[in-house]
């Protein structure tokens, strides 16, 4: 054989399309009867969806098996994979299989920033209001050591005591005195003709109502420094009357309330014993208290006894 010339049929069979050709016409090319243009195939045409992917193809020329159904593949039981079925990216040709993306994880919400601005302003406030508290407290404490003699001035009394004699702090706790001991300059000296005074013998000091008049008390024996009240015992004819006193060489800059807390009748001494008590500073050991009768006081009292208690008191001593 040569090239080209394998036989009476061999050029058709080798070439579909010879048919198209003079010299394929020649050697008895004929076209096809039917099917896809090559010699004895077959057209089968089959209803969309009547193919069965996966299932066992017949050999050539021969039908295809029987299936279940119209060309569909028996279905496994219920719940169970198809035998037959193939993913389209498996067979030839078919789509390459992608790569599944995870979803994206949820963002994490941030601190709660709302919640802590809301705390640390809380806290700032809390701050401020102690700060403003300590503030009104510290300027109280100043005023009342502001109106005190001595290392602090003294503070009057601003409520009616009891009657004289009443309450009084049991001798010898702090040191007392009375008329009898007092150093007395001016116009003041001792009498006992008005009954009701409380030092012994029925001595008080009298011509007190003189400016420049005053006694003054030199007190030993004060155990610490600190805040003490000063009592005066004193009786006024029916009206209130007012002195300075001063402690350790400072007065105190408003005078002392000697009222008519006795309620006694206007002129009348021996009814209008009573007393009355400031807040003072003093030192630990000696010190000196003076009540005396300045420019702008009122003076017309009696005077028989002064005492002291610890601590500022807000109540009878």
């Amino acid at each position: 054989m040569t090239p080209g010339d394998n036989g009476a049929s061999t050029p058709e069979d080798d070439d579909p399309f010879g048919y198209l050709y003079a010299d394929g016409q020649a050697r008895g090319a004929q076209p096809p009867s039917g099917g896809y243009g090559y010699p004895n195939s077959v057209s089968r045409v089959r209803t969309v969806g009547e193919r069965s992917y996966g299932a066992q193809q017949a050999p050539y020329g021969q039908p295809p098996q029987a299936t279940y159904g119209q060309g569909v593949p028996q279905q496994g039981a219920p719940g169970q994979p198809n035998a037959h079925y193939q993913a389209p990216e498996t067979l030839p040709g078919g789509a390459p299989a992608g790569r599944r993306t995870a979803a994206p994880a949820p963002g994490r919400r941030g601190p709660n920033t709302k919640g802590l601005l809301i705390g640390a302003i809380a806290v700032v406030a809390a701050v401020v209001i102690g700060i403003g508290i300590a503030m009104i407290n510290g300027n109280t404490d100043d005023d009342k050591s502001g109106n005190q003699a001595g290392p602090a001035p003294t503070r009057s009394h601003s409520s009616s005591p009891s009657p004289s004699g009443s309450g009084s702090p049991t001798p010898g706790e702090l040191p007392k005195t009375d008329a009898n001991a007092l150093q007395l300059t001016g116009g003041a000296t001792k009498a006992t003709d008005v009954p009701g005074a409380q030092a012994a013998g029925g001595v008080y000091v009298t011509g007190f109502n003189q400016t420049g008049s005053s006694i003054t008390w030199t007190v030993n024996g004060i155990p610490e420094a600190g805040k003490y009240s000063v009592y005066i015992g004193y009786s006024v004819p029916g009206k209130d009357a007012t002195a300075t006193l001063t402690v350790n060489g400072t007065a105190s800059d408003r005078p002392v309330g000697l009222k008519n807390w006795a309620k006694g009748p206007e002129g009348d001494y021996e009814k209008g014993w009573t007393k009355t008590y400031n807040w003072i500073q003093l030192d630990k050991g000696t010190n000196t208290i003076k009540l005396s009768c300045e420019q702008g006081n009122q003076c017309d009292a009696l005077i028989d006894q002064l005492w002291l208690v610890k601590g500022w008191v807000n109540s009878s001593g």
